[in-house]
């Protein structure tokens, strides 16, 4: 059954595609008519705790589980080789019940021996599960996700959520690779963000609406549907502030619906180290093909040059400094919530 079900979820995931509705269109770059830097200034080279990247794109778990996903997972992966990209796998715990479907995980580290492949549990796994998937790929990080929505609306879906943040603290008090807690497209607010800093938690990726819809998907499959939960969740903008305001900027990796440059420019600038993308991948693999990819990625890394240099900033971390007017939904939302804006419009004045 979950075979079958991994599948159907690369099914559905193309079928509904992204609604973009990410709330990043309230987020403005101030225009700098006077950059001084020039396009070979730039560097895209990043980091997310100790992990070092040599660009900010992360290619966002997926899938696999199945023999059908073994495909997909191996021209990623060489994408990921050749393009110098970090990349996480789907949830490795169908592997761990089956090990016969372990290689459609395994071919990511046979395709990139050298690259930075991130492991992937959901908030069920113990630390054996997670030091077991850890080893499967020789991963360097682990992303724990977390779909509770999700799993309530999956006709064959968890019920119980009963000691999750536990189970998280031990794995990051017990393994011995950096753990992301991501979510998977609902969105990780402060409340929340607080909880995973609490228990040593120091990077989070909101996984925001506006992507992938996995309400959504798993409404399709059921028989009867709820789909007045298929608007479940918090935009990858608001998520995004909302976890700024717990975590440090270069701890939150911003994903969920972004597809281009221009917004993936927006969600470095509010503080993120990192871009995780999944959808935006799957779809042009899927429909346009392996070469595709290659143009699509190397797309994506000379928009963001062409917007760095535009702004005047060389590196990630000059995008933190540079002023970004905040609007619209995202801005009324964070002032009822009591998180400040006024910062991110003020910062980084040209004035000397």
């Amino acid at each position: 059954m979950r075979i079958s079900r991994k599948m159907e979820h690369v099914h559905y995931a193309l079928e509904l595609g992204q609604s973009r509705q990410q709330g990043l269109s309230d987020i403005k770059l101030v225009h700098n008519c006077l950059p001084e830097t020039s396009t070979d200034q730039i560097a895209l080279n990043t980091q997310i705790g100790d992990l070092i990247m040599s660009s900010p794109i992360l290619i966002n778990a997926m899938t696999g589980g199945a023999q059908e996903t073994e495909s997909i997972n191996r021209e990623l992966a060489i994408v990921a080789r050749e393009k110098g990209l970090a990349m996480a796998v789907g949830s490795q715990m169908s592997a761990l019940k089956n090990t016969e479907v372990a290689s459609s995980y395994r071919v990511v580290r046979r395709e990139n021996p050298n690259g930075l492949i991130f492991a992937n549990l959901g908030s069920e796994a113990t630390v054996d599960q997670a030091l077991r998937a850890v080893d499967m790929i020789e991963a360097n990080a682990l992303q724990i996700h977390l779909n509770v929505m999700q799993e309530l609306i999956m006709p064959e879906g968890d019920r119980s959520f009963v000691g999750m943040l536990d189970r998280i603290a031990v794995i990051v008090n017990r393994i011995h690779v950096p753990v992301i807690v991501k979510e998977v497209g609902f969105g990780i607010l402060k409340e929340n963000a607080k909880q995973l800093h609490n228990i040593g938690v120091s990077i989070v990726d909101v996984g925001g609406s506006g992507g992938t819809n996995f309400a959504a998907i798993e409404n399709a499959r059921r028989s009867a549907a709820l789909e007045w939960l298929n608007d479940w969740g918090t935009p990858t903008s608001i998520a995004l502030l909302e976890a700024l305001s717990v975590y440090p900027r270069g701890s939150v990796i911003a994903s969920g619906g972004i597809t281009n440059a221009l917004e993936a420019a927006k969600a470095l600038a509010l503080g993120s180290p990192a871009v995780g993308m999944a959808g935006a991948f799957l779809k042009v693999l899927r429909t346009e093909g392996v070469d595709a990819l290659h143009r699509f990625a190397d797309e994506l890394e000379q928009g963001l040059i062409l917007i760095m240099t535009a702004l005047g900033a060389k590196t990630v971390r000059d995008l933190w400094q540079h002023p970004v007017v905040i609007m619209g939904e995202t801005a009324e939302w964070c002032r009822v919530r009591g998180i400040d804006l006024t910062s991110y419009a003020e910062r980084g004045s040209r004035v000397k």
